[in-house]
C-alpha cells in the first residue's frame, strides 16, 4: 500500500471514529449536497454539534464543499460525501455507492 492510500484510509478511520459522524455521512449517502443546518434538523442534533462534525469530516477529506449560499447575513455551506473506500461503505452499513445493498441491510451472511 502506497504511503498516500495510508494516510488517507488513517484519516478515513478518524472521521469514522465518532457514531455522529458515521449518521452525518450515512445521510449524506445519496450524493445529494447538504448543509449542517439540514442535517441538523434531520438528525436532531444541535447545529454547533452537527457543524463541528462537519468540519472534521471535510478537514479528514470524508466530505467535500460543494456550493455556498448567502442566507440571512451569513453563508450556508453545502457538502458532499466523498467517501469512495468499498470498506468504509460497509463500515457505514450502507452498501456501495452503486446503491446496492450493504450485509447489515440485506441479512445475508457474509461470502
Amino acid at each position: 500500500m502506497a504511503a498516500s492510500e495510508h494516510s488517507r484510509d488513517e484519516d478515513l478511520l478518524v472521521a469514522l471514529r465518532h457514531p455522529l459522524r458515521r449518521r452525518i455521512l450515512r445521510e449524506m449517502a445519496d450524493g445529494e449536497p447538504v448543509s449542517p443546518r439540514q442535517l441538523s434538523t434531520a438528525l436532531r442534533h444541535p447545529l454547533s454539534n452537527v457543524s463541528y462534525h462537519v468540519r472534521v469530516l471535510a478537514d479528514h477529506a470524508a466530505v467535500t464543499l460543494v456550493e455556498t449560499q448567502p442566507a440571512r447575513g451569513s453563508e450556508q455551506h453545502f457538502y458532499r460525501c466523498s467517501v469512495t473506500a468499498p470498506w468504509a461503505w460497509k463500515i457505514l452499513g450502507i452498501g456501495d455507492k452503486d446503491g446496492g445493498v450493504g450485509e447489515e441491510e440485506s441479512g445475508a451472511a457474509p461470502i
